[in-house]
């Protein structure tokens, strides 16, 4: 019979949450299921109390997830404390056994509030009915019993004319299961810290959720048609996938002669051995003869007036007479150490998410992922505009959006549907 959990998220990419509990039960070969109550499942707010089979399913969520904090065996909640109390003793099979002799901790917290301490004395001492006589350890306790209480903006406008008097939206309670192990990795892919990143480089927390809806993990292979600097592929890496990537721009995979490339930055992550290769192509020029190999395509195309999109050929087309000229250079090639560079023209963003999605088509296995990101204009953006990029076998599974205001970027995950 499923247990309830309760999760407690990072207050940031709300919208990215779902998606990413989904893509990791999933991987992992489980589901998890969400409350019909909309107090319990709401992704905006700081807690959602979901559905699994067992402690290890949750365990394996807050060692991957980038959002999950925290995860507790969920014992009661509700809008007072005599509901909450009402629902935790009916729930007396679930921590009756840590009655007798277990060492334990209390711990009260507030969400957009701060709860005074003599109430804090007061909360724990309305559930003495819990009646537990093992020792009170406050630094190394075997449980931690946990009270949130999650106040609405309006009351955190309001805090200073209150003494914490519990005028709370809900009230959360259960027992610490396990800390997320995940969330540290935002700061150990930090790019300020990275030994390689460049102007556009995408931020380390990012990254890793587009990782997670890769499902990336031990023997897979993955690729990033628009490698830059690397920073989707460390991420993939290090979660156990092979990587192979390219570019136009060979030069910003290399770096320079003083400046560590996407090869040399990998070892400070300690993922080198698990980057395949590096390729310089164009992906509407591509060399793929064979497809339907890769287990996902993870990218952040490049667009925007500070690193717009590129693509082989020219803005214009040559008169005659340079014709002529290239024609005879091709037919009495002069001696010329300067590598040649091929002209290259600008690539209109709606044609490369259309080529994006067909190159898709073709190289990723059945049930393959595609995860991009994809600017828009927030006024203008409509839900149909996803599914005109579609082809022939693809299928929208995620469009989380993160929102800049009067524009934003959408984490679009498609995959290739299996026959």
């Amino acid at each position: 019979m499923p247990s309830k959990y309760l999760f407690q998220f990072a207050q940031v990419h709300s919208e990215f949450r779902i998606p990413e509990l989904e893509s990791i039960s999933e991987l992992n070969g489980f589901a998890v299921r969400f409350l019909d109550d909309p107090e319990c499942n709401d992704p905006e707010r700081p807690f959602m109390v979901l559905e699994l089979e067992n402690e290890e399913q949750a365990r394996i969520l807050a060692r991957r997830c980038i959002l999950v904090k925290t995860i507790y065996d969920y014992y009661g909640h509700g809008s007072s404390y005599e509901d909450l109390h009402e629902i935790n003793k009916s729930n007396r099979e679930k921590w009756a056994q840590y009655i007798p002799d277990t060492s334990f901790k209390f711990f009260v917290s507030a969400f957009n509030h701060k709860i005074p301490q003599k109430r804090q004395r007061d909360v724990i001492e309305s559930f003495a009915y819990m009646g537990f006589l093992g020792e009170i350890n406050m630094k190394n306790p075997d449980i931690m019993l946990s009270c949130f209480e999650e106040y609405d903006e309006t009351y955190k406008r309001a805090r200073e004319r209150h003494e914490g008097d519990g005028g709370f939206r809900q009230v959360y309670f259960g027992r610490l299961l396990e800390e997320s192990s995940a969330r540290p990795l935002v700061s150990m892919f930090d790019v300020k810290k990275r030994k390689y990143y460049g102007n556009t480089s995408m931020e380390a927390e990012v990254s890793l959720l587009m990782a997670n809806q890769t499902m990336a993990s031990p023997g897979k292979l993955m690729y990033d048609p628009f490698m830059g600097t690397g920073s989707m592929a460390y991420p993939i890496a290090h979660f156990g996938a092979l990587v192979f990537g390219s570019d136009i721009d060979g030069r910003q995979m290399r770096g320079k002669e003083s400046v560590p490339g996407v090869r040399r930055a990998a070892k400070q992550y300690g993922v080198d051995s698990r980057i395949l290769d590096l390729a310089t192509f164009d992906i509407t020029n591509h060399p793929w003869r064979c497809g339907g190999f890769f287990d996902a395509i993870i990218t952040d195309p490049p667009y925007g007036v500070r690193a717009g999109a590129k693509r082989l050929g020219r803005k214009r087309e040559l008169s005659e007479r340079q014709k002529q000229l290239c024609r005879e250079h091709r037919e009495n090639p002069q001696s010329d150490d300067t590598p040649y560079i091929p002209p290259t023209k600008p690539y209109e963003l709606s044609h490369l998410v259309s080529d994006l999605v067909l190159f898709a088509r073709y190289l990723l296995r059945p049930g393959g992922r595609l995860v991009f990101f994809l600017p828009t204009v927030t006024d203008e953006y409509e839900e149909v505009d996803i599914y005109t990029m579609l082809c022939e076998g693809m299928e929208v599974i995620a469009n989380s959006l993160q929102d800049f205001g009067s524009w934003g970027r959408r984490i679009t995950l498609t995959g290739l549907v299996q026959t």
